[in-house]
């Protein structure tokens, strides 16, 4: 086998990964470790918020997974992540994009934001990932669950599909999740 077809194997295995977070702290922690991984290429692409801009847009590669990050700690993120929404097609969102939530332990994060992430994810049928951004671990934790449903998504895993992933991993509401907290 000559370089060329190696390369042109190691394309086949190219598989592309949109972060959008608006206030990008762990966004660029998250895409540097998605990189590194050996066994995929990982292309990473960030973006503070949809839409995408129009230029370049025929020459745009697919994306496997869009993963949205939200920062519990900050509505502002949260608001972002539910406007960029509307901008994806409906049909998409099966087993294509996920939430990845972040300060989920803050104890100054109110439970309703958490409650909230939890409905929309739930609504959507994605899955929810809860990450620690603070250390290095929590990152390399989190670039294994992503590169799990990555993976999926793109079609690398035999006998498994997004959609059959994202039944399997898409979060749930509690039918009390309503009702008011006597802590």
């Amino acid at each position: 086998m000559t370089s060329g077809e190696e390369r042109d194997v190691r394309r086949t295995f190219r598989k592309e990964a949109r972060l959008v977070e608006c206030e990008e702290q762990f966004q660029k922690s998250l895409a540097d470790a998605l990189v590194e991984e050996t066994a995929v290429t990982v292309y990473v692409r960030l973006a503070k918020s949809l839409p995408l801009p129009k230029e370049n847009e025929e020459s745009r590669p697919r994306i496997d997974l869009v993963v949205f990050i939200i920062n519990l700690t900050s509505e502002l993120s949260f608001q972002s992540a539910e406007a960029s929404l509307k901008y994806l097609d409906p049909g998409y969102l099966l087993g294509k994009v996920c939430f990845m939530v972040t300060n989920a332990r803050n104890a100054s994060v109110p439970t309703e934001r958490l409650d909230a992430v939890r409905k929309l994810a739930a609504a959507l049928h994605c899955p929810l990932l809860f990450a620690e951004d603070q250390t290095p671990d929590g990152v390399t934790y989190a670039t294994k669950r992503l590169l799990s449903i990555l993976k999926v998504s793109a079609g690398l895993v035999p006998m498994a599909t997004a959609l059959y992933l994202s039944s399997l991993t898409s979060c749930t509401v509690p039918p009390d999740i309503d009702q008011p907290s006597f802590d």
